[in-house]
C-alpha cells in the first residue's frame, strides 16, 4: 500500500515538472519559469528569476488572460509585497507589505484613479488602522484606529496634518 503511494506522488511530481518551461539568458543564467499550475495546456504563472534566486512571480489566477497576482521577494528571498489585482484590467490596485512573512501594512486603490486612497496598518495579525482619502488629495483625510479589544475610535486629519505627515 505504502509502495503505491509514493508511487503516485512520484508520477504527480513528474507531471508538474512536463508543465514548467524555463527560460535562460545568453550566458545560460535562469531567468523565466513559465507554469502551467491547472495542466490545462496554458502558462498560468510567470517566475522571474536572478539564477535560482526568485525576484517576481505574476500568477493569473482565473484564466483570463491579465495577470491578477503580483508577488515580490527581497535579497534575502522573503517575500516583500504582495500586488492584486480585482479588476478586470490586470493592473494592481492593492499592495501587502510584509516582514518575515506577516502583513505590516497595505495600499488600495479603490476608486481606479491610479493612486492609494486607503492605508491598513497591522499590529502582528491585527488590523491596527485604516486610513482613507476621500477628498482625493492624495492623502489621508479620516482615519480609524482599532484597539487589541476591538474597541474603535474614528479622527478627522486636517489637510495640514495630512501633508506634513506625507512630507508634502
Amino acid at each position: 500500500m505504502f509502495a503505491l503511494g509514493v508511487s503516485a506522488c512520484s508520477t504527480e511530481r513528474e507531471a508538474a515538472k512536463k508543465r514548467i518551461t524555463p527560460e535562460y539568458d545568453k550566458d545560460g543564467r535562469l531567468h523565466l519559469l513559465k507554469y502551467d499550475s491547472k495542466g490545462n495546456g496554458t502558462v498560468d504563472t510567470w517566475s522571474y528569476m536572478d539564477g535560482a534566486r526568485v525576484l517576481r512571480i505574476e500568477i493569473d489566477k482565473d484564466g483570463d488572460g491579465a495577470i491578477d497576482r503580483w508577488e515580490y521577494y527581497g535579497p534575502d528571498r522573503k517575500l516583500e509585497k504582495v500586488g492584486v489585482s480585482r479588476g478586470t484590467a490586470g493592473k494592481i490596485d492593492r499592495l501587502e507589505y510584509f516582514k518575515d512573512g506577516v502583513v505590516v501594512r497595505a495600499e488600495e486603490d479603490t476608486d481606479a484613479d491610479g493612486r492609494p486612497d486607503k492605508w491598513e496598518t497591522y499590529a502582528g495579525a491585527r488590523l491596527a488602522s485604516v486610513a482613507f482619502d476621500t477628498t482625493r488629495r492624495g492623502v489621508p483625510d479620516r482615519r480609524l484606529t482599532y484597539g487589541p479589544t476591538g474597541t474603535a475610535s474614528m479622527e478627522i486629519i486636517s489637510p495640514l496634518d495630512s501633508q506634513a505627515k506625507s512630507g508634502q
